[in-house]
């Protein structure tokens, strides 16, 4: 018996030394997958994407992106927020899905669900017409609208996606109306556009620009209070007299809550040096976005914050569920 007994204590340590040792495991010591919740071809997917290609030797392991395109962002949401968290499965989305879509529909997550990592982009939304659209400049496109309301439409990324709440903070200000119609993202809501189908692409600056380029698209409001470099012949909101109105487009890297703070602490850091690298703030100025690289605390401050003031935004323009 007493030698038995020595037989089970020798496992327990043993088991003891395995546990131990799992915990100390160096992370990642795995490929992590990185969820984006819209189709391919998006401003935030190329975004993303170049940050996980940046990213990866800083890791030293790679990050594969998945997309998970479908209910305005909260399908790959809420696979994020469902993942077991042990850092393998983190999501890189933009703020609608976060700080928006929430209010407006039922979500299967709610806003203490995640980690906040870091804050990588910011840009605002832009509106672009074609080049037969009778009006040359923000101010002409405005009276356009309040001219023939309702005539036009525009796509946008989802009911209460940061599209449509950025148009129409600026079209309820202006009394102006425009019809939105609901895309998966800002690769739809261009293809869409380009196929006739949508009047007005709004959406991000970067899938837009080669149609810019070319004359085919002119773009002529961003809804920042400044204009915009890229595409510098769009009004900002100051032009326009609603300067303070302005809602911006942001990208974030989030993970499951539970996620242990050794390992939030090693994918902040990672992800915010890769955002600040040189290659990445070229990739997005050429894009007409800025480059960021916040504190996980940072991020969570610009997730509430948002999150209180779209809130009562949406109730008073009457887009909050009932």
């Amino acid at each position: 018996m007493p030698h038995f007994s020595k037989l089970v204590l020798l496992f327990c340590i043993f088991c003891i030394g395995l546990s131990s040792a799992a915990a100390q495991e160096k992370y990642p010591s795995r490929p992590i997958e990185l969820v984006i919740p819209t189709p391919p071809g998006g401003g935030t997917d190329i975004s993303l994407r170049m940050l996980a290609e940046i990213v990866e030797p800083i890791l030293g392991q790679r990050v594969v992106v998945v997309n998970k395109p479908g209910g305005g962002g909260t399908v790959g949401m809420a696979e994020v927020v469902q993942a077991r968290p042990d850092g393998y499965t983190i999501g890189g989305l933009w703020n609608a899905p976060l700080t928006m879509t929430p209010h407006v529909l039922p979500t299967p997550y709610k806003n203490t669900d995640y980690a906040a990592v870091t804050q990588v982009t910011a840009s605002p939304v832009v509106m672009c017409v074609k080049a037969a659209f009778p009006a040359s400049d923000g101010k002409g496109f405005i009276e356009e609208l309040r001219k023939n309301p309702g005539k036009y439409t525009y796509g946008n990324d989802g009911v209460g996606g940061t599209v449509q709440l950025a148009a129409e903070r600026v079209f309820t200000k202006l009394g102006v109306k425009a019809r939105a119609i609901p895309f998966a993202g800002a690769g739809e809501t261009l293809r869409a556009f380009l196929g006739g189908h949508v009047d007005i692409y709004g959406g991000s600056i970067p899938p837009i620009m080669p149609y810019v380029k070319d004359n085919s698209a002119k773009c002529l409001m961003v809804t920042s209070a400044e204009r915009n470099a890229s595409v510098p012949q769009a009004a900002g909101l100051a032009d326009l007299g609603a300067s303070d109105e302005a809602t911006v487009l942001w990208r974030g890297i989030i993970a499951p809550r539970a996620l242990p703070a050794d390992r939030l602490a090693v994918l902040q850091k990672a992800f915010a040096e890769a955002a600040q690298s040189a290659r990445f703030k070229e990739f997005m100025q050429k894009r007409g976005e800025e480059a960021k690289g916040s504190s996980s605390a940072e991020f969570r401050k610009l997730i509430d914050s948002e999150y209180d003031a779209l809130g009562k935004v949406m109730a008073a323009i009457g887009l909050t569920k009932k």
